[in-house]
């Protein structure tokens, strides 16, 4: 059996280390130097430079349904610290910052978690994980710089009604792991987050136009059998064009290696190697 980590021997060792996580993380950033976008404006900026929307309720298998309608509360009360948050040159975007403490007395509610050691589970404030992803994804469609990203590293679930590349997620539990970005253009940016007929909607809008395009691309995507283990492989690609279509650039983004920790049965038998 392996030993158990300092925060898994009890609810206290484990509160013990959130804080202490928490502390540690705070007085990195004091040392940083950074200044964090603050300002909300009501008025959108008027060029749209990515858009997006996502499926918020999905049916998962040996989820509980109502962690997934939890999971919708807890989206629209984080979707009000970063709706019309503007990032202006030279500042970073930090998601924690902007939607804080997701906590019970806040009126968040059990939604569900994912981690590598203990797989599902759930927690205050679970499923946030789905926002950070969007805002993710909206940068990616730009010239902004992440400087603070954890990818998933396991396959949790088969894909159900998937819209983008495997792996182009990302992790986030307050505050130790944040996701952020900088803005390093010449122009400030504004993210718009809402919820609408069931879906997470997002965009980011700028004053004028970058004058590239991005498009993401997944390929030589397979699954391998090693020793009695299942991985899912995939090689996750950003497109960048110019004006007039033609591309200027192929960036590699991720390599994907990650551990399926569904039914094996359910891999398509046509993208299992041997």
């Amino acid at each position: 059996m392996p030993r158990k980590l300092f925060c898994e021997i009890s609810p206290l060792t484990y509160r013990i280390s959130v804080q202490k996580g928490i502390v540690l993380k705070n007085m990195s950033d004091l040392f940083r130097g950074e200044r964090y976008a603050r300002r909300v404006q009501t008025a959108p900026l008027p060029n749209i430079v990515k858009s997006h929307v996502s499926l918020i309720e999905r049916q998962l298998a040996g989820v509980d349904p109502q962690l997934q309608k939890n999971k919708a509360t807890n989206l629209a009360l984080a979707a009000r610290g970063l709706h019309g948050l503007v990032i202006a040159p030279g500042e970073t975007f930090s998601f924690w910052r902007a939607v804080g403490h997701p906590s019970e007395k806040d009126g968040y509610l059990p939604g569900l978690t994912l981690s590598t050691r203990k797989g599902l589970g759930s927690a205050i404030g679970g499923g946030l994980c789905q926002m950070a992803n969007m805002v993710h994804w909206l940068v990616l469609h730009s010239p902004l710089t992440v400087t603070e990203l954890h990818h998933h590293t396991d396959a949790m679930f088969p894909d159900e009604r998937r819209r983008v590349p495997f792996g182009t997620g990302t992790s986030v539990f307050y505050n130790r792991l944040d996701y952020r970005f900088k803005n390093t253009t010449d122009q400030p940016v504004q993210l718009l987050i809402w919820i609408e007929d069931g879906y997470l909607c997002g965009e980011l809008r700028s004053l004028r136009s970058f004058g590239l395009r991005y498009r993401m691309t997944e390929e030589d995507h397979y699954f391998s059998r090693e020793g009695d283990d299942y991985y899912r492989n995939s090689k996750v690609y950003r497109l960048v064009s110019d004006a007039s279509g033609a591309e200027i650039a192929k960036e590699l983004v991720l390599v994907n290696h990650s551990k399926v920790l569904y039914d094996p049965a359910l891999i398509p038998k046509e993208q299992l190697r041997d």
